[in-house]
This record gives structure tokens, C-alpha cells and sequence, in this order.
């Protein structure tokens, strides 16, 4: 599951799930509208750089298929370095133009935290 993945990389300082990429304010998981589900992923650069983060994502993450708004693959930069190094990855992941690869790549916008039950959901399931 990412978000235990995550949490689990060395350098990777919390990661918190929630809903982005939309216009509408306060989305929740029963009222998405136009939002994401997404991780906001906070990590220490001199540990982890961006670029591993991304490696990381795309060694778990098969973004070979169209998905609904809520559920769709993107990729949100806060700078141009960000922005460039993910549409790097994503050509990486298609291979060149040889394979279709539906990942989104969009600035930072609003982050919603999402409810607490999502929060480390899989380890919720387990105990």
C-alpha cells in the first residue's frame, strides 16, 4: 500500500492522504466532486530527492489505464525542476511513446486532508 510504503522510505517525513487537483472546495471521500484522492507527501531533501520519490511511486504505481477523476494518476510539481523531472518519469514509464501512459502532471494546488478512516487505511484493516 503507498502510504505504508512510503512511510516506511528513509527520508520520507509523513505522507497524508487527501484530495486534490479540483476547483471545488472541501471535497470528502462521499463528496469528491471534481478532486483527486492523492498523497501529500512531505520528505527531507538532503535524505531522499524528488526524483526518488517519483522512482519510488512508479515502482508501485501502473498508470496504464484511463480512471474516473477521483481515482485518475497525477503527478502535482511545486516548481519547474518538479515539473520537469515528472514529466520525465512519465515519458520513462511509457517508454518512449511505446506504451500509453495516463498520468496527469499538474501544479500544487489545495490539498484536503482526507478523514481520519483513510489515514493509514491499510494498517487499520490489518489490526
Amino acid at each position: 500500500h503507498p502510504q505504508r510504503d512510503f512511510r516506511r522510505t528513509a527520508g520520507v517525513v509523513d505522507i497524508i492522504v487527501g484530495y486534490t487537483g479540483g476547483k471545488k472546495k472541501n471535497p470528502t471521500y462521499r463528496n469528491i466532486m471534481d478532486a483527486t484522492e492523492a498523497f501529500l507527501i512531505e520528505f527531507d531533501p538532503t535524505v531522499i530527492t524528488y526524483e526518488e520519490i517519483l522512482e519510488h511511486w512508479s515502482d508501485m504505481h501502473a498508470p496504464f489505464y484511463p480512471s474516473s477523476c477521483q481515482y485518475r494518476s497525477a503527478i502535482f510539481f511545486s516548481n519547474e525542476e518538479q515539473r520537469d523531472a515528472a514529466k520525465s518519469k512519465v515519458e520513462e514509464l511509457g517508454k518512449g511513446g511505446q506504451r500509453k501512459v495516463y498520468v496527469d502532471v499538474e501544479p500544487v494546488s489545495a490539498f484536503y486532508r482526507a478523514e481520519e478512516y483513510h489515514q493509514d487505511f491499510l494498517d487499520k484493516q490489518i489490526s
